[in-house]
């Protein structure tokens, strides 16, 4: 499933619903709705499956609940009558109704009491709704439209406001989803920082902020690299954010190591680390008044969010195991790595002996095409393209290395 079919389908439906004139304003479109939460929940694992019209069990009677796999009994008399959702509750009202008031009902209130987690919406807004310390606090959001009247214009052309909205709708639903999921496994822990990053990088693409010129000039100045056009416009604005999500997380893991107490600070996070660059971008990013427009705050809220739910205990346990598996390849690759400078302070880190060293035509392949890009012999520094090419040449060399032990047998298999 392309990460635009449901939200394109959510909204052709919507859209017929509407034709026919004969829908009220909240429950006519209450299919849709349920099509759109199974088919994300179908993308997990486990299945999430979304519920109308829940029994009261004490705590109201919620227009959906969000049940995983393991909760869906089959067999005779193997249903469990009374239990809880595991992922939430939906609570639905009309377009044009405010969710700052809905937000603050007593209805809310009981349901997170009774549920811990509820999805709130009025088909065009989406805000993910918890209890923090003791507290009811907004814990995600997402708007595809600002008012009815604009929702209904999105109805107008689904394919087209699917293909403009539907890949980061479609990763809001996944985390909203997957919040009330346990989180230990490096995996999940990887995809939750990579969907934020990937959010942080569509807000710094859309904003025009003249603070990011510093940032600019030192990045280029550090990397020994220029950002040139379009295209180096946006390779920097990915290299910001790539950075900035790389340094929370290496922060929150020495945060962890070094026994700290209490909640991990995105804003203590350069303090952690020591490394010159990430302690500017930190230092920008906290500069409110200067980067506000940008909205990487919230993002990163949440990310410090997503690491202190983290089951650290179980986190290291399940990625030390994991890093055994891959030093077994990485010793394949050989023994000792490599750091390739491109200047005095921008290199190619830990590339594998035999990688580095790796021939093609009786030459050196890495080795050979950097020997003919030095500044001295270009006249400038490399573009962001070249260095992303040697990037890419050496993670193929390494999959081809890899590879080795299996071609040899098929290649012997073949032979014989």
């Amino acid at each position: 499933m392309r990460p635009i079919e449901p939200l394109e389908r959510y909204l052709q439906e919507w859209r017929d619903i509407y034709a026919t004139g004969a829908g009220v304003p909240e429950e006519s479109y209450y299919g849709p709705l349920l099509n759109l939460l199974n088919d994300i929940g179908g993308t997990l694992k486990p299945r999430v499956r979304c519920v109308g019209q829940l029994r009261n069990i004490g705590g109201g009677e919620p227009d959906f609940g969000l049940f995983t796999q393991e909760q869906v009994q089959h067999g005779e008399g193997a249903s469990l009558p009374g239990q809880k959702p595991a992922r939430g509750v939906v609570e639905v009202k009309a377009p044009e109704a405010s969710l700052d008031d809905t937000l603050t009902s007593i209805q809310v209130l009981c349901y997170l009491r009774s549920y811990g987690l509820v999805l709130v919406t009025n088909y065009r807004e989406f805000r993910l709704v918890g209890i923090a310390e003791g507290r009811q606090c907004e814990l995600e959001r997402f708007t595809l439209a600002s008012d009815a009247t604009a929702f209904q214009q999105l109805t107008i052309h689904p394919r087209v406001s699917a293909t403009e909205q539907g890949e980061a709708f479609f990763e809001f639903l996944q985390r909203a989803l997957l919040f009330h999921a346990p989180l230990s496994a490096p995996k999940d822990v990887a995809w939750f920082l990579a969907s934020y990053a990937r959010e942080a990088r569509a807000r710094v693409e859309r904003a025009d902020v003249p603070a990011l010129d510093a940032v600019r000039q030192a990045l280029e100045e550090a990397l020994g690299i220029a950002f040139q056009g379009e295209k180096g416009a946006h390779f920097f604005r990915s290299t910001l954010v790539q950075t900035l999500f790389y340094g929370l997380f290496a922060a929150w893991v020495l945060w962890l190591q070094r026994g700290r107490e209490g909640r991990f600070d995105w804003r203590r996070a350069s303090g952690e680390l020591h490394v010159p660059m990430i302690q500017v971008l930190f230092e920008q990013l906290s500069m409110t008044h200067r980067l506000r427009p940008l909205g990487l705050e919230e993002v990163l809220e949440r990310a410090e969010a997503l690491l202190n739910r983290v089951d650290a205990e179980a986190f290291f346990t399940q990625f030390s195991q994991e890093h055994t598996a891959l030093a077994e390849a990485v010793a394949y690759l050989g023994d000792t790595t490599f750091d390739i400078y491109l200047n005095e302070v921008a290199y190619w880190r830990n590339v594998p002996s035999r990688v580095w060293s790796y021939t093609s035509g009786g030459y050196q392949v890495l080795k050979k095409w950097l020997s003919y890009r030095e500044q001295s012999l270009l006249g400038r520094p490399l573009t962001h393209d070249e260095v992303l090419y040697v990037t890419n040449i050496t993670r193929r060399i390494a999959a081809l290395l890899l590879l080795e032990p299996a071609l040899d047998e098929i290649y012997a298999k073949v032979k014989d």
